[in-house]
């Protein structure tokens, strides 16, 4: 990343460190235990389809890892803890997560150059990175980056936010033509997913089927994209 932008997105994670944003997305609140249930099981089922029910012995590269709650999840969907990788720009995070992932690789380091050699992954996802980019130019270079340690025949999966924010300008939300724009050339089956927070969080203390019914029923109030991008083989 330029340094500018890097600085920037160091700059919001360390305020969210401090301003300890991180323990309201518990999943002991019935809405963020919905939204991640709801992520989970769409996951699944598109991984099943593009062919990857069986995660053993895959190398996966999550960009953006965090503090590697979303790593631990790939361990419960069948992969081998010492064949997983994460990336973040966050110390503090990569720190968190080597106590949880203490057999993984979780490094520190900037996700528009990945150290990692050409075709190094069968799986590389992502979450709610893209939006936290608000260069398009250092966009455009983690996906590029992205595709690059992607095997031929390997898949990207993407989720990240359809719509902005009003209430947090350090994001800025990805549409369907952009999100297509970033992988040129690649297949991409893509999902609208997650009913709007705001409301999941409120809707789901008085009754998580509701929240389901309003979500399968009504696309407009899906906040999030969910996507498997296809590497074609060569």
């Amino acid at each position: 990343m330029t340094k500018t932008e890097l600085d920037r997105i160091r700059d919001v994670y360390s305020a969210r460190i401090r301003d300890r944003v991180i323990e309201g997305y518990t999943a002991f609140a019935p809405g963020e235990l919905y939204m991640l249930q709801r992520r989970e099981e769409e996951t699944l089922r598109l991984l099943a389809k593009h062919g990857q029910a069986n995660l053993a012995g895959l190398r996966i590269l999550e960009v953006g890892c965090g503090r590697g709650a979303p790593l631990l999840d790939w361990c419960r969907w069948g992969a081998t803890p010492s064949m997983l990788h994460g990336i973040d720009l966050m110390e503090p995070f990569i720190r968190e997560g080597l106590s949880l992932l203490p057999s993984s690789n979780l490094i520190v380091g900037s996700a528009d150059r990945l150290p990692y050699r050409d075709h190094a992954f069968q799986i590389v996802t992502q979450l709610t990175v893209f939006t936290s980019i608000l260069s398009k130019k250092v966009r455009q270079s983690v996906a590029a980056e992205m595709c690059r340690v992607t095997a031929p025949g390997g898949l990207i999966v993407w989720y990240d936010f359809r719509y902005p924010s009003l209430r947090n300008p350090d994001v800025r939300a990805i549409g369907l033509r952009e999100l297509r724009r970033l992988f040129p050339g690649w297949s991409a089956d893509v999902r609208s997913l997650t009913l709007l927070p705001p409301l999941a969080r409120k809707l789901a203390r008085l009754s998580v089927s509701a929240c389901r019914v309003l979500e399968l029923t009504l696309p407009p109030l899906r906040s999030h994209y969910l996507a498997v991008l296809r590497k074609e083989e060569q």
